[in-house]
């Protein structure tokens, strides 16, 4: 039996904008992708909130969401993530709100902690070095007064936004959502696409303090992570360096564009290792290698769902590796 038959996959996209190539190819290339994978049976295609970082274009994170969903009809767009502190929660709920009332049933809200940014931009945005530190549960609160039923006491709204109910779900890499997310009975997302380490210990600190709520009677995990399939093993790894790379330009404190794939990348040994711990999740090969990593993988984690982010230089390389991916889903192993 296929545990990947069963497991409801998705996409997570930083709309990244290549060497040579600008912020209009990037969301034409997120418009086709979100295409196909709506025909492949995809569930979600979540974008994530980043500030002035050379390559990634999806800063502007719901108008994105709104793009895309003007451009599909079934697949639910969402947020993987808005940082939360980064905004007043009245904001987010008026601009998922009237997602949600534009789209009805297909809209997500994943919500962060972390700045997406780094201490000039923050300031820029006029954001509190603390902000989300302490007070990231009060700013939860808040957003799901404004996305709930309206209280009678209550002299904010959002409108459009209150009543919408628009799925709320945390995301992390270390074990502070994790928590939080059992505590308040949400669905929790772990980001093993840049931080594998800690996964296997927020899946379990999540599930045994899982507390039922009204979203959801059982805990709902869904994991995302790196995947780079090709119609070889060798292919799919030359691809990857594009991936290495940037995390090679991360541990140097040197942010680019993505840059092309190389068939040898000229690091130290120590670089490299670091490089890996990040990539630590990842699943590189042919169609044969991607199942059994994948199969592996949800065996270890016992995901509810898989979100899959694969950073390639060529569009046509990506869009090959979800069509991979999509064949191999649907397809019993022999």
């Amino acid at each position: 039996m296929s545990r990947l038959a069963d497991t409801p996959l998705s996409v997570l996209d930083l709309a990244p904008i290549r060497q040579g190539g600008s912020a209009a190819d990037s969301f034409a290339e997120s418009v086709e992708l979100a295409r196909l994978t709506e025909q492949l049976g995809f569930t979600r295609y979540w974008l994530a909130e980043h500030h002035s970082i050379d390559g990634i274009a999806s800063a502007a994170t719901s108008v994105l969401i709104g793009h895309l969903a003007a451009h599909t009809s079934r697949l639910r767009i969402g947020s993987g993530g808005i940082m939360l502190p980064n905004h007043p929660p009245l904001v987010i709920a008026e601009q998922f709100g009237t997602l949600e009332t534009l789209y009805p049933g297909r809209i997500d809200l994943g919500l962060g902690r972390a700045p997406g940014s780094d201490g000039a931009t923050m300031a820029a945005m006029r954001r509190d070095p603390r902000a989300g530190v302490d007070d990231f549960p009060q700013r939860l609160e808040e957003l799901r007064g404004y996305l709930g039923e309206e209280r009678p006491d209550q002299r904010v709204r959002a409108i459009p936004g209150q009543g919408t109910h628009v799925p709320i779900w945390l995301l992390g890499s270390s074990d502070y959502s994790a928590r939080l997310a059992a505590r308040e009975g949400l669905p929790f997302a772990f980001a093993a696409q840049f931080a594998p380490a800690q996964l296997h210990h927020a899946l379990k600190l999540y599930r045994d303090n899982f507390q039922p709520s009204e979203v959801l009677d059982a805990p709902h995990a869904m994991v995302g992570l790196p995947v780079v399939a090709a119609d070889s093993d060798e292919r799919a790894e030359f691809l990857a360096t594009t991936a290495r790379q940037k995390f090679l330009g991360l541990i140097r404190g040197q942010r680019t564009r993505a840059l092309p794939p190389v068939e040898r990348i000229d690091w130290s040994s120590l670089e490299q290792a670091q490089v890996e711990q990040f990539f630590g999740a990842a699943v590189i090969g042919g169609p044969q290698r991607v199942r059994d990593g994948l199969e592996h993988f949800l065996e270890s984690t016992d995901a509810d769902e898989l979100m899959i982010h694969t950073d390639v230089f060529a569009q046509q390389d990506r869009l090959r590796s979800y069509e991979i991916l999509g064949d191999i889903w649907h397809k019993e192993p022999s």
